[in-house]
């Protein structure tokens, strides 16, 4: 019994060793399959090949743009204000906010009693003074007359004293007839000196009345001022903005009651830098008339108006810097003042330049070119302006030449590109294949049994696997590598 057992157990022992002999030699034979299946771990170094868009360099004439943020004004802007207090008896049907009045037009009217009382009475002194010009008027000619007549009586009495003494003289007249003849003379002449006293004062009464009348017409002409303060109109056609007045209300003396402005006079305010001002003034210091592109974005769509250079600031503000521009706007078209514009001004034209993306220089200076057998070489270039995501550079002896468009890290001198020029076809779609259920399920288990494929690259191949044309590219190269 005891032989027997041992030869059981040796029996047992002898199986299990042949089994893993087998489960080994398996494990040796599955792992040459699967390297034999497996391409070279060193394959021989092939130089990288980038693909770049290039293009021509092709020197010409361009006007740069400069371009600033500015706000819309009216250049026709009125304060409507109370010329006096009082309180507002009418206002027209449009006098409210945004509401559109004609030159001439009727706004407001003040109540005119007290300036209308006023007038009255500046009226009634007028007249009044008028009569006591024509009072004096005719006291003076009174005055004349009595004058003139006082005169011929004293000359009257004259040849009276000289007949008197030509009697004495002839001892024919008395001394006291010669002496009642004197004073007769004297009487006469001062009653001549009374009437030019008496013409003096009517002439005097005539220049007071004559001051006077000047002084009530002044009054008058105030009055009726006045009066006429009490009607406000539209000096011209525009709009009514911040209005603060309603009818009924008591206003004070020039209280605004709302301002007046003309949408179609209006201009844009922008700042610009020293060295941006510099290039749009000309050889004697004076801003240049460039023509000028206001554009705001209302929702996606742009309000487009063109327009002009028209003066600069006198002075630069305190704490800020640059230059304030104005540019008259020829057409409005819906901007309306306080909008905040997108200004592009037209500065002169530049001759022999070069319009590039701005990825296509470097910080140097300096720009990728297209050598020989597609390497890259290095050239430098002279930036003049930089608008946007494009750049304006001038290319001595670079005409002709193509120039990288998208510069990388990647790109330097001497590495072998594969150019995309501008215009070239599209590239093709890879050709695909259709595979049948057996072909499809050994190539997609021969992916998800190789370890040495990563884990990103093996899921984008099978989900390409599953689609129901494959790669024929991809189909080739895995087959390959399975040896089939």
């Amino acid at each position: 019994m005891r032989f027997f057992r041992r030869s059981l157990i040796g029996l047992f022992l002898l199986a299990v060793t042949a089994g893993l002999l087998a489960l080994g030699g398996n494990t040796v034979y599955s792992a040459l399959e699967a390297r034999w299946a497996d391409e070279p771990s060193q394959r021989p170094a092939r130089e990288r090949v980038f693909s770049v868009r290039v293009t021509t360099i092709e020197p010409g004439e361009i006007t740069p743009e400069l371009t600033s943020f500015g706000e819309v004004r009216s250049r026709r802007t009125l304060d409507l204000r109370a010329p006096m207090g009082g309180t507002v008896l009418e206002l027209a049907d449009n006098f409210q906010e945004g509401g559109s009045v004609q030159k001439g037009q009727l706004l407001a009217r003040i109540d005119p009693v007290d300036m209308q009382a006023a007038m009255d009475v500046a009226q009634t002194d007028l007249l009044e003074a008028e009569a006591d010009l024509s009072e004096a008027q005719r006291g003076i000619a009174l005055a004349k007359d009595e004058l003139a007549a006082a005169r011929t009586q004293a000359e009257l009495r004259t040849r009276a004293l000289e007949r008197q003494l030509d009697l004495l003289q002839r001892n024919v007249g008395t001394a006291a007839a010669v002496e009642q003849a004197e004073l007769a003379v004297s009487s006469a002449e001062q009653a001549v000196l009374s009437r030019r006293q008496a013409v003096q004062q009517a002439e005097a009464r005539l220049a007071q009345t004559e001051t006077l009348i000047t002084r009530r017409k002044i009054n008058m002409q105030d009055a009726q001022r006045r009066l006429a303060n009490t009607e406000i109109f539209a000096r011209f056609d525009g709009r009514l903005s911040d209005v603060a007045v309603s009818a009924g209300r008591l206003v004070a003396n020039n209280e605004r009651l709302a301002q007046l402005v003309d949408p179609l006079a209006l201009e844009v305010a922008f700042r610009v830098s020293t060295s941006q001002y510099m290039r749009l003034i000309d050889e004697n210091g004076a801003l240049i008339s460039a023509p000028v592109e206001i554009r705001m974005d209302v929702l996606g769509t742009d309000l487009v108006a063109e327009g002009r250079l028209t003066r600069e600031s006198a002075a630069v503000a305190e704490g800020t810097t640059g230059r304030l521009l104005f540019a008259e706007v020829s057409e409005p078209k819906g901007l309306r003042p306080g909008d905040f514009v997108t200004v592009v001004s037209k500065e002169p034209a530049l001759s022999r330049v070069v319009l590039l993306p701005s990825a296509a220089v470097g910080p140097d200076q300096s720009v990728l070119l297209i050598g020989g057998e597609d390497r890259l070489e290095l050239a430098r270039v002279e930036v003049l302006r930089r608008q946007g995501d494009d750049v304006i550079l001038r290319a001595p002896g670079l005409q002709g030449r193509e120039v990288v468009m998208e510069r990388s890290q990647v790109l330097g001198a001497g590495i072998k590109v594969n150019p995309i020029r501008e215009g070239a076809a599209a590239p093709q779609e890879p050709d695909l294949v259709e595979l049948d259920d057996e072909r499809r399920a050994r190539i997609i288990a021969f992916v998800e049994a190789n370890t040495r494929i990563p884990d990103e690259v093996k899921t984008r191949m099978l989900g390409q696997l599953q689609e129901a044309k494959v790669p024929a590219q991809m189909v080739a190269r895995i087959e390959s590598r399975m040896g089939s």
